[in-house]
Parts: C-alpha cells; sequence; structure tokens
C-alpha cells in the first residue's frame, strides 16, 4: 500500500494600485486590496483550513501529515495584515507533522533569470522559515513547479537540500508512474517527487464539477483510489494551492468536510500511512532517472512556460525587469531593492496572458485586471519609475558618495533580514 505525501502551496502577491505615467509616487503596492485579500483569504481559507488539519494530526494521534510551501510574500503580509494565520502555522510545526519546504522568497521566476538571485530568495527564504517555525527546510520547490536537469543540479550544489518537486507530467514520465521516488538527471544525491496530477486535480480542480463523471467526490471513493495504487508506487504525491479550501472550492461544495473525513478513511486500510516529503525520501531509494532537458511547470494543459512568458508582453516585461538586476542592486537602497524583487513574483506576468486553454478560469482568479494589456500598462509604468528612481540614486552618489559605500561596484544587495 502506498504512502500519501500532501503539499500545500500557500501565496499571495502584492497587487500594485492603478498606476499612470504621469504618476511620481513611489508606493505602488495597492495596501488596502492587498490587505482586503489577505484577510479574506485568512478568514475563508487559510484559518478554518489550518484548524481542520491541527485536529485531524491531534485527532488521530500525529498519523496524519502535511507540508506547506508559504512564499515570504505571503508571510509578509500576514504578519501586517492578519497575525492569527501565522500563529496557527506555529502551532501546526510544533506537532512535529508538519513540513516546511523552501522556495523562492518572492515566488519568482528568477531562475531562468538571474541565477545569483535565485540563490539569494532561496537562502531568504530558508532563514525566513527557520526564524519563524524553527525548521530548516530540506527539500525545495521551484515557483509554479517550475523545473528542469540545469535546476536540480543548481539545487543540488547549494548543499541544503535532500530533495526537490516538479510535476508529474506523462511526456516527461513516459511509461512510468509518479509514484515513485526518482533522481534528476546529472544529480549525484538529490532525489525528485512527482506530482500525481490526475489525483491532486481531481481534489483543486475537478471536487465541485457537477458535469465530473465522478461527481459527487466522497472521501470513502477517494480513498480507494489511493488504495489502487497498490502494487504500482509507493506514494501518492498531492500537491495543490492550500486556496483549494475554502476560496478555489467553497465551503458550501462540503471541501472541509471531505478533507476532515479523508485521512481517516485512507488509513481504514492498514498498510496505508501520511509522510511528509523527507520522510517519503528518506524512506525509499530512487526507482529510476528522469531526464527533463526541457522546463516544465505544474500550470495549465501545456505544462510550460506559456502561462507567464506566452506573448510579447510578459517577455518584455520581465526582460526589462531582470535587465535592471546589476543597477538596482548597486544602489544599496534597501526600498529600492525590496520593490524590485517585489514586482519580480510570477503572478504579475500571469496577469499579462493573453492565450486559452481548457483551465483558463484559473487565470481570472485574484486577477485585478479587466484585461492582459492593461496589467502589462501598469506594470511598465511602475518598472518605468523603479528605474528612475535608481538613476537619480546614482546621480545622488555619484556627486555625495554616503561614507562606506562604494559607487564603482557593489553587486551584492544588502542583508534583508528575515521576516520578524
Amino acid at each position: 500500500m502506498p504512502s500519501v505525501c500532501f503539499y500545500f502551496q500557500v501565496h499571495q502577491p502584492l497587487r500594485l494600485r492603478h498606476y499612470t505615467v504621469f504618476d511620481k509616487n513611489d508606493q505602488y503596492f495597492d495596501d488596502y486590496k492587498n490587505g482586503a485579500i489577505c484577510r479574506k483569504v485568512a478568514n475563508k481559507c487559510y484559518l478554518p483550513a489550518n484548524r481542520l488539519i491541527l485536529d485531524i494530526i491531534r485527532q488521530l494521534g500525529g498519523r496524519f501529515k502535511v507540508a506547506y510551501s508559504v512564499t515570504g510574500v505571503l508571510l509578509e503580509q500576514l504578519q501586517r495584515y492578519s497575525p492569527e494565520v501565522i500563529s496557527t502555522f506555529d502551532a501546526l510545526a510544533e506537532t512535529g507533522c508538519v513540513e516546511f519546504l523552501a522556495e523562492t522568497y518572492y515566488h519568482s521566476l528568477s531562475f531562468l533569470y538571474s541565477r545569483d538571485e535565485f540563490v539569494e530568495q532561496v537562502n531568504k527564504h530558508v532563514e525566513t522559515i527557520n526564524h519563524l517555525f524553527g525548521q530548516k527546510p530540506r527539500v525545495f520547490r521551484n515557483t509554479e513547479l517550475i523545473y528542469n536537469n540545469d535546476l536540480a543540479a543548481v539545487v543540488e550544489s547549494m548543499g541544503n537540500f535532500d530533495a526537490i518537486m516538479t510535476e508529474g507530467a506523462d511526456h516527461i514520465l513516459g511509461f512510468r508512474s509518479p509514484n515513485f521516488v526518482y533522481q534528476p538527471k546529472g544529480c549525484d544525491k538529490l532525489k525528485l517527487l512527482l506530482k500525481n496530477y490526475s489525483l491532486s486535480d481531481d481534489i483543486a480542480f475537478r471536487f465541485s464539477n457537477r458535469d465530473w463523471a465522478e461527481w459527487p467526490l466522497t472521501a470513502d471513493k477517494f480513498a480507494r483510489w489511493i488504495s489502487n495504487v497498490n502494487g504500482n508506487g509507493n506514494v501518492v504525491n498531492l500537491f495543490m494551492d492550500y486556496e483549494t479550501f475554502g476560496e478555489h472550492q467553497w465551503e458550501d461544495t462540503g471541501i472541509f468536510d471531505f478533507m476532515r473525513h479523508l485521512p481517516q478513511e485512507i488509513l481504514k486500510h492498514t498498510d496505508n500511512d501520511f509522510k511528509t516529503p523527507s520522510e517519503v525520501v528518506q524512506c525509499h531509494q530512487p526507482a529510476d532517472t528522469v531526464d527533463v532537458p526541457h522546463i516544465i511547470s505544474w500550470a495549465d494543459t501545456e505544462r510550460d512556460l506559456s502561462a507567464w512568458l506566452g506573448n510579447a508582453m510578459q517577455s518584455n516585461a520581465i526582460g526589462e525587469l531582470y535587465r535592471l538586476e546589476e543597477k538596482i542592486k548597486q544602489t544599496t537602497d534597501e526600498k529600492i531593492i525590496a520593490d524590485w524583487r517585489k514586482l519580480q513574483a510570477s503572478d504579475h506576468f500571469y496577469y499579462m496572458c493573453t492565450k486559452y486553454f481548457a483551465d483558463g478560469d484559473v487565470h481570472k482568479y485574484f486577477n485585478p485586471y479587466h484585461s492582459p494589456y492593461d496589467s502589462y500598462i501598469n506594470f511598465m509604468n511602475v518598472l518605468n519609475n523603479l528605474n528612475g528612481r535608481c538613476s537619480k540614486q546614482a546621480s545622488e552618489d555619484a556627486f555625495c558618495p554616503a561614507p562606506g559605500r562604494n559607487t564603482s561596484q557593489n553587486k551584492n544587495p544588502p542583508d534583508l533580514q528575515p521576516v520578524s
């Protein structure tokens, strides 16, 4: 019988305010909207879901286990707008049944554009999780499960991680099952966990779909599907957005009741159990090596980068953003650097998506813009202002350098403190 490995992605971006080409204000983010959305999602999803998970862990005597990847961008918002959510995550950490994963602090696509920035963000996220929850993450998941062989090699070279996660895409697996532990091609120690997208999406996307042949999805039915994996895998990786509970699937769909009963139904089969990602990789050796030369993700039916980089607007916006990296970091201005990093969140480019596809409604969720063109124009107006601030700072430094500041070469950003 297989183990079940639950992992939840927990993220909300900082949304930009309406910003025109004539705007000179360096306050780019809509504090009112961000606060309202953060509190709304906290009340509909994070708080009830965290309390439910905590209750299940206690009721089952620690036999239920899950993992979370909470972005630094969201942690900052939670501390500002809904600090009680941080307290519930801390209570979950104290159970010993919850693992926190590492990712890019700003939920960015930095690996594709700047390896230095990528490593800095991952290290900042690890430090923050350790500071808040007393765990130093040993498993890494990249933004949107974006992955290829090169990413695995970079993550292994960092020396901090035992495993990495990505999508169990059919075209990389072929005849193989996602229900085994694998090894990335070219890696000696790092292990690879693959999402069982079929079973994950049954919960995340199809749960409330009355046109689905399997509706309604009940806990005992899903538990039978899990047990049917017997003989064809060691672990069923159920990876999904945490907002599945209460936001994507509203409470009146029965999603919380489903989750409340699911662990017990799965454990009725006495050989089944729950494991955290770290426990999975400790218990199982790789069944094979998986070669992923081209980039994949968990987004949409294509499982590629087209949700963020599928049109000229997206490519131009993100290209211009990272073109500013050296100029931004040479300012050593913490607010300028922080603003630049917040603009890296993948959501800003997601809002610019123009393609049509089977699961396109996901792109509309939490989207503050009427059209992708509005998103692009707004983003570029902000970026133009940020570039102007950099130029002004450089001019001031050239005229009157700050004591101790090396204005000729300073490629390293200042030490940014973990969330406290």
